[in-house]
């Protein structure tokens, strides 16, 4: 019988899930009753108000949570990618799904039960602490998400996004997008028209967009730029004329 999980996937959910930190028989007893799920891109997991019955955690690919507004519209609530766990709130808090999840890539999923999870939480506090963590973690980056829409400009919102792509501390790279500018705009609290004037801004730091892919002259400079500073932009000098008329 072949193994549930490869290797590089149990050492990915270490790192990244609430499996990080348990001990050797607490995680072989989840994962013997857990299931693998392959979905096709724009395959929808659940929908909002489904029973919330399953957690998942992504061994690869993107999934987005979304919410339905009452005339039919989406707002992107986050997006998870590998090694991430979602659902595990609802699953111990909640009747049902307060959002919707649908596959935004080609995805494999790790399906654990809500009785499964119950259950294990009920033997074992390490697991609830495990649990807890999680949830912790995920209420953390949606405070981070308001902060930002708050605090950052749209540009700033991209250069961050782009920048934690980004696969070393300085250097240039060229980094692909991992799905569509429409999905990217919505989880940057942005319309895709003002998506395409951030990527134009950005280009005086050294970003160019180019169909799915941007490539970045200088990571350090896109990385001060979303912090706050001018990414070594360069000085643009003030028409004096046209602001003291428009002053009046």
């Amino acid at each position: 019988m072949e193994p549930l999980l490869t290797d590089g996937e149990l050492a990915l959910m270490r790192r990244r899930s609430f499996f990080g930190g348990l001990d050797e028989e607490l995680m072989s007893s989840l994962l013997t009753d857990a299931h693998v799920h392959q979905a096709n891109a724009g395959e929808i997991l659940f929908i909002q108000g489904d029973l919330a019955d399953t957690c998942f955690i992504i061994l690869d690919g993107w999934v987005k949570l979304y919410r339905l507004s009452m005339d039919g519209g989406e707002a992107i609530v986050s997006v998870y990618s590998r090694g991430q766990s979602f659902a595990e709130a609802a699953v111990f808090s909640m009747e049902t799904y307060p959002v919707a999840a649908e596959a935004v890539s080609p995805v494999k999923l790790l399906r654990i039960s809500r009785e499964i999870l119950h259950q294990r939480v009920r033997e074992n506090p390490e697991f609830a602490l495990s649990i807890l963590s999680a949830t912790s973690i995920h209420l953390k980056q949606l405070v981070k998400q308001v902060e930002q829409l708050k605090t950052h400009t749209g540009t700033q919102r991209v250069a961050r996004f782009l920048g934690s792509l980004c696969p070393m501390e300085d250097g240039s790279c060229t980094i692909g997008l991992p799905y569509d500018k429409t999905l990217i705009a919505g989880c940057l609290g942005m319309k895709p028209e003002s998506l395409s004037r951030a990527f134009a801004k950005l280009r005086r730091i050294g970003v160019r967009v180019e169909r799915n892919a941007a490539a970045i002259s200088n990571i350090r400079n896109l990385r001060d730029y979303a912090n706050g500073g001018d990414g070594g932009m360069p000085y643009q000098r003030t028409n004096v004329a046209s602001t003291r008329y428009s002053a009046h």
